[in-house]
């Protein structure tokens, strides 16, 4: 089921995207630097959408070039600059939410905000497990290599 969701996730991004020329990481950093309304770091946002570093570097670089983003430090090393939305990427941003956020109630049909709290607090507690296996599974695996 799991994996039904994700697929049927970037199903829903990449058929949203195609109206803005952004892919699946781009519309996530986007997204949260939109509902933050704040300055996040490459860092704040791979730990806010679970994305990959790499991935979420390359959608920066392209994010900055195309004019959705601006950096706040001039440092080589960006990943711990601030970052934020322009005009443009705040005017995507909010067309995002209203799309996200009206599919995420479509998808919650049926449940009461009391079970999607508790849906939600059991997911954070299986991924953070799972996270904790795999950091001590690679420790391991570091050893023996």
């Amino acid at each position: 089921m799991i994996a039904g969701i994700s697929r049927s996730i970037r199903r829903l991004k990449n058929g949203e995207m195609a109206e803005f020329d952004l892919k699946t990481p781009h519309v996530s950093c986007i997204y949260y630097l939109y509902r933050a309304n704040a300055p996040l770091t490459a860092k704040e946002i791979c730990d806010l959408c679970d994305e990959d570093k790499a991935a979420i570097s390359r959608s920066l670089v392209y994010l900055e070039k195309n004019g959705f983003i601006r950096c706040l430090s001039d440092a080589r090393k960006r990943y711990r600059s601030p970052m934020v939305l322009t005009d443009k990427g705040n005017e995507i941003g909010a067309k995002l939410a209203t799309k996200i956020d009206s599919i995420l109630a479509l998808a919650g049909e049926g449940m009461s905000d009391k079970e999607r709290a508790e849906f939600y607090r059991c997911l954070r507690i299986i991924h953070d497990n799972l996270q904790s296996i795999c950091d001590k599974y690679d420790s391991l695996d570091g050893d023996n290599g």
